[in-house]
């Protein structure tokens, strides 16, 4: 029976400790700040075309039988081609069938041909392509993005791949469809991974300080990865929970074995 005390008293000790009200310090976004009315510029932020972007490419005309620009530039039966001449649907919110961009950075384009698109802004690709047509009255491109997305991982509300309609989306936007960081995820320390030129590189981002607006990883661009860690008080009550189920088998064991010495003593 002594060894069932021994038990009980050590469960009973890790119990209260762990029921142990633990402090968080509740970090806030952009501390420190003055109030900045009417000061300060918002940057202008256009995302760049990548490889694999899935585009969608419309063109316009003033002239009086618009049938002619969509029969020559905006065939249905085309609006899918990318520059391999495969058809690949986008199903990113608007859906349908749009421009892949190839490894190389292409896309062809219907009686235009091959036309360089990474490393645009899709304003870019736009003025390019309405200089090439020479056939239509005062033509005009609109260029969307139809798979414009981000995704969010690690301590936050709920983790996924968002699709971003407006093709443009901050870092707190992003934070914000995903539920927010609660107070056990850090704030000072949040990890964007983004791939540059084919190159993957990771940057941090303090959502606690005054200048994270002149981050480079403030605002999104497509496919980043944005990653939340816990703090080390989260991790330490998951480890506790952990030693607690497992002195709470131990107990459950003890009592047991108790309960049978006492039956068959």
């Amino acid at each position: 029976m002594k060894l069932f005390y021994s038990a009980s008293f050590i469960s009973i000790y890790f119990l209260l400790a762990s029921c142990h009200t633990q402090k968080h310090t509740v970090d806030k976004y952009i501390e420190n700040v003055a109030d900045t009315v009417g000061k300060g510029a918002v940057k202008n932020f256009e995302a760049l075309i990548q490889k694999n972007d899935l585009l969608s490419i419309h063109v316009f005309s003033l002239s009086t039988k618009p049938e002619m620009s969509d029969a020559l530039y905006n065939p249905p039966a085309l609006a899918g081609l990318s520059s391999s001449a495969s058809s690949s649907s986008g199903n990113s919110g608007g859906g349908g069938l749009g421009y892949l961009v190839d490894n190389d950075g292409n896309i062809r384009f219907p009686r235009l041909g091959l036309i360089h698109a990474e490393g645009l802004t899709k304003r870019q690709l736009e003025d390019t392509i309405a200089a090439k047509i020479t056939d239509l009255d005062t033509p005009s491109v609109v260029v969307r993005f139809l798979n414009y997305r981000v995704t969010v991982l690690g301590e936050v509300g709920h983790q996924g791949t968002f699709t971003v309609p407006s093709d443009k989306v901050t870092i707190f936007e992003a934070l914000g469809l995903a539920g927010d960081i609660p107070v056990t995820g850090k704030k000072d320390n949040v990890r964007v991974v983004r791939e540059v030129n084919g190159d993957r590189e990771i940057g941090t981002v303090d959502l606690t300080s005054k200048n994270v607006f002149e981050s480079p990883y403030y605002n999104l661009q497509q496919n980043d990865i944005v990653i939340v860690e816990a703090k080390k008080s989260k991790v330490q009550q998951s480890d506790q929970a952990i030693v607690l189920q497992r002195i709470t088998f131990a107990l459950g064991l003890v009592t047991s074995i108790a309960l049978l010495y006492n039956l068959f003593k």
